[in-house]
């Protein structure tokens, strides 16, 4: 077989029949399929794990549209998230860190809508969301920001800034541990670099004010716009560091004798070793530390871009780049550029941009007086932009805003200049303040004479603002006082100062001032008279304004009563501190006062809360005379109860350390306390009801209010518990005054005589008062005194009523049985002290005039007194009237069954008094 027909038979052609079917190739594909209906009722249901929104749509299928190329499905899918995360809040939680990167990443879409849609979900979210718990991701959120602010579309910058209000108004610290990056984004939204000619090289750029047509806002208007923005980033950044000191108010800080706290040191926990005291060199209250090495600052182990603001090299770098363009901003705004014809008068926008301008650089300001080298940088700001401000700023000073509002009502505040302002509440005398307040601080004492002119400017119109009677509002106060307090700082002598305290002094003396402005001037009086009273303590040399607004505050601490306690509070400082330097004319007025300030029922003392009764008590101590009248009101405001027991008790030491018996090496202030009225003091307090209360009990009867028996004269009136108790306490301290006296047999002879003048003769008497009475005797009582016989009758009355109404409490009435311990002790210890006393007592239970109700009382009394320790010996000397009283009982309950407590009596009466032990050892009475 050749070669070609070899070939020809591998690739031989099949013949077809006609008729005959196609045979299938063996690699033919089987194109035939079955369909089969099938049903998924399982994918319909929502989902069990996560929550869904009204369209079924959980957190992580809205989340997944958010990277949709439609802007529709984006808005719809924000739109979705609000709602899913408000009805279920604890998503959040779970979800935060895709929610957050979703949402920052929509910061510069190209669509309005949506990134309207996600500024409205991070308003949301940041009421949902604290600090700490988006501080993790929030470099990313600044991130986001960043490249919004910095975008080349105006629509995405515009809607930056709205971004920057969420975050500035729910977290401030975080956004400003970021200011350099946004600092220069703030920057670059209204100006742009340009090489500067003068520098060959690129060392260096300067910036000048960008002017972009495309935008939907005028080029002012969009200024404006990102200078607020950027005032109050500014300002967060002010607030959030570590000085934090009041604005217009703050301390110097080349201040040589700063503000120092008190130390509080409560003596009772030091005696008890519960508090230590540090003492300090110099009476400071910091150590010295005695070292040649400086600790350096956290600060300073950071590079600059993490300290921000923080580092004196950044903030003077910014500095130099904004403040060229807020001159720029000013002359675009000033009178002579918008409207040459109005002098000074100004536009409604032309002024709120002025004043962004003003507040960025005072709080650029306020940021370099928190470095170490404050002096050095206010020279800096001197040298370099003390040119440019007063040829800029002071040209048209003062400014005053353009009324161009319609006048549809009459409006009283139209009439006031200082309080015009227009339709964008524009306020033109914070303007001029900011102003006054920035130029200020670039002068000092060295440089007056060179600053003459613009200083007085200056000063005559903070003097004819603070005199010409407008309501001015707390923020217009708080900056003003600022200003003045600079201006008495560069020029100290007397001249200068005199006319700004009486100006001051005129704004005070105004009527219905609100709190917060009668704060500040309170506040800036105390420190100039602090001030003041430092530099004059050598030369003698004091402000009469200043004198006559310490003279007037004591009348208005007690004017002013419980109507504002906070300003009370700060008025009683401030006396507090003018009182303890001894000022003659504060001295004068507090004591013509004092008889309203601590007058019982509606003097400031009893008004107030606890906190400021104590420092009014203190003032006592400075008091130059403390008459009768005054002692009256003091111990009625001991003992009515509406201050507490301590600072009752306080008060009495106060006295006793003004009376001629502290035990004082020197001689004591003349006629200060006078010695009878001091014991007068004494007296009425420790019987704690006036002789007008004491008459008008006399004609109480009967239950509740009455504990009466047939045996004793004297009724007691049942007083409250917290009454009683506080009597008690006060009792307690008083007792303690009078055995501090030297002479205590002359001590004892003026108690007694007071008794017997003001008591003996009663027939009611408050149980307290009776108790308190018992309780001084025992204090007093020694081998020198001498009672009378009206006392002892008295005392032994006194001792009866009680004793009964010892035994009689009830013991469901829990109020009365508090009582019981402390009147126990008081009869039982006088009693044993005075033998006479029991004898009387005994010789008056005639029980023949008691009826049979009363006997069982008389017959535990006994028992009880003859199981008493330290009544044994007495009641052996009086065993025949004991037994005595037994048989009366006994006669009197003859031809009955004899009682349980009649059995008790005859056993106590033949083991304790009937045998006659000799060694009687101390038993403890339970009744």
């Amino acid at each position: 077989m050749t070669k070609k027909r070899k070939r020809q038979e591998d690739f031989q052609k099949v013949k077809l029949k006609v008729g005959k079917k196609k045979p299938k190739l063996e690699n033919a594909t089987d194109t035939t399929f079955k369909t089969k209906a099938i049903q998924i009722p399982e994918q319909l249901k929502e989902d069990g794990v996560l929550p869904t929104q009204n369209r079924k749509l959980n957190i992580k299928d809205l989340l997944s549209q958010m990277h949709h190329y439609s802007p529709g499905v984006k808005h719809n899918a924000l739109l979705g998230l609000k709602e899913l995360l408000s009805q279920y809040p604890f998503v959040i939680d779970a979800h935060l860190s895709s929610i957050i990167s979703e949402v920052a990443a929509v910061f510069t879409d190209k669509d309005s809508g949506v990134r309207g849609a996600a500024v409205h979900l991070l308003q949301f979210l940041a009421s949902k969301i604290r600090a700490e718990q988006i501080a993790p991701f929030f470099p990313l959120v600044s991130a986001h920001l960043s490249s919004a602010m910095t975008h080349i579309s105006e629509g995405i910058q515009e809607d930056s800034l709205k971004v920057l209000d969420v975050l500035l108004e729910a977290y401030p610290a975080l956004l400003t541990d970021r200011s350099i990056i946004l600092l220069k984004n703030f920057v670059e939204l209204i100006s742009h670099q340009q090489l500067s000619k003068r520098l060959k090289s690129r060392d260096k750029l300067s910036w000048m004010l960008s002017v972009n047509p495309n935008r939907r806002v005028t080029s002012q208007q969009w200024r404006l716009n990102v200078l607020t923005r950027l005032k109050k980033f500014l300002q967060a950044v002010v607030d959030g560091s570590s000085d934090t000191e009041d604005e217009g108010l703050q301390e110097q800080k080349d201040s040589s004798h700063p503000v120092r706290n008190p130390v509080c040191i409560s003596w009772k926990l030091h005696a008890n070793n519960q508090q230590h005291i540090q003492l300090f060199d110099s009476g400071g209250l910091r150590p010295k530390i005695y070292s040649s090495f400086r600790l350096r600052s956290l600060t300073s182990v950071m590079d600059s871009a993490e300290k921000g603001l923080s580092s004196a090299e950044n903030l003077k770098g910014f500095i130099e780049i904004i403040i060229p363009l807020l001159i720029e901003c000013w002359i675009e705004a000033s009178p002579a550029q918008s409207a040459p014809i109005l002098g000074n008068l100004l536009e409604s926008e032309s002024q709120q941009l002025m004043q962004q301008v003003l507040s960025i650089i005072h709080l650029l300001w306020k940021l370099t007086k928190r470095h170490d080298e404050t002096y050095k940088m206010e020279l800096w700001l001197r040298m370099n932009y003390l040119v440019d401000f007063k040829h800029h700023f002071m040209r048209h000073f003062p400014y005053s805003l353009q009324d161009t509002v319609k006048h549809k009502k009459k409006d009283p505040c139209k009439s006031n200049r200082n309080c015009m302002k227009s339709s964008n509440n524009v306020d033109h005398l914070l303007l001029n303040l900011t102003l006054c307040d920035i130029m200020v601080s670039l002068a000092s004492t060295s440089t007056l004479q060179t600053d003459s002119g613009w200083l007085d400017m200056i000063r005559k119109f903070v003097t004819d603002t603070l005199q010409d009677g407008s309501k001015l509002n707390s923020k217009q106060v708080n900056r003003l006082l600022g200003v003045t307090w600079r201006l008495m700082q560069i020029q100290q002598n007397k001249v200068a100062t005199e006319p700004l305290i009486k100006a001051v002094y005129t704004l005070y003396q105004q009527r219905n001032l609100l709190f917060p402005v009668r704060t500040l001037l309170l506040k800036f009086f105390s420190r100039v008279y602090q001030k003041e009273d430092f530099r004059t303590q050598r030369i003698r040399s004091r402000s009469k304004v200043l004198s006559r607004w310490l003279a007037g505050l004591p009348q208005q601490l007690a004017l002013l009563g419980l109507r504002n306690p906070e300003l009370s509070n700060q008025l009683i400082d401030i006396i507090h501190s003018a009182a303890s330097r001894s000022n003659k004319e504060l001295l004068q007025s507090l004591q013509a006062t004092a008889a309203r300030i601590y007058d019982p029922l509606e003097g400031t003392l009893v008004l107030l809360p606890a906190e400021a009764q104590r420092r009014l008590v203190q003032l006592v101590y400075f008091l130059p005379c403390l008459p009768a009248s005054l002692l009256a009101c003091l111990s009625r405001c001991c003992i009515m109860g509406r201050m507490s027991s301590d600072l009752a008790a306080t008060l009495i030491g106060i006295l006793h350390m003004r009376s001629s018996f502290a035990g004082w090496k020197c001689q004591v202030q003349d006629n200060s306390v006078n010695d009878v009225d001091y014991f007068s003091f004494l007296f009425s307090t420790l019987i704690g009801f006036s002789r007008e209360e004491l008459t008008s009990l006399q004609g109480i009867r009967g239950k509740p209010h009455i504990s009466q028996t047939q045996l004793s004269p004297i009724r007691l009136y049942l007083t409250d518990l917290d009454q009683f108790l506080h009597h008690w306490a006060v009792t307690e301290v008083i007792c303690h005054s009078l055995s501090t006296i030297p002479s205590q047999s002359q001590c004892f002879d003026i108690l007694q005589t007071g008794i017997c003048k003001y008591l003996v003769g009663l027939v009611v008497i408050p149980d307290s008062t009776a108790g308190s009475v018992l309780c001084a005797i025992n204090k007093l009582l020694d081998q020198a005194c001498i009672l009378s016989e009206n006392l002892h009758r008295f005392l032994a009355s006194c001792c009866y009523s009680l004793l009964y109404f010892l035994l009689t409490i009830d013991r469901e009435d829990a109020e009365h049985l508090q009582k019981r311990d402390m009147l126990w002790r008081s009869c039982i210890s006088a009693l044993a002290l005075l033998p006479r006393l029991l004898r009387l007592m005994l010789q008056s239970l005639q029980v023949s005039r008691i009826c049979r109700e009363e006997l069982p009382v008389v017959a535990q009394l006994l028992r009880l007194l003859m199981q008493h320790g330290q009544l044994r010996s007495h009641m052996i000397t009086n065993e025949f009237l004991v037994q005595q009283i037994i048989k009366d009982i006994m006669t009197l309950k003859s031809g009955e069954v004899q009682e349980q407590w009649l059995t008790d009596l005859h056993y106590c009466f033949n083991i304790y008094l009937a045998s006659h032990p000799q060694t009687p050892g101390p038993i403890n009475t339970v009744y």
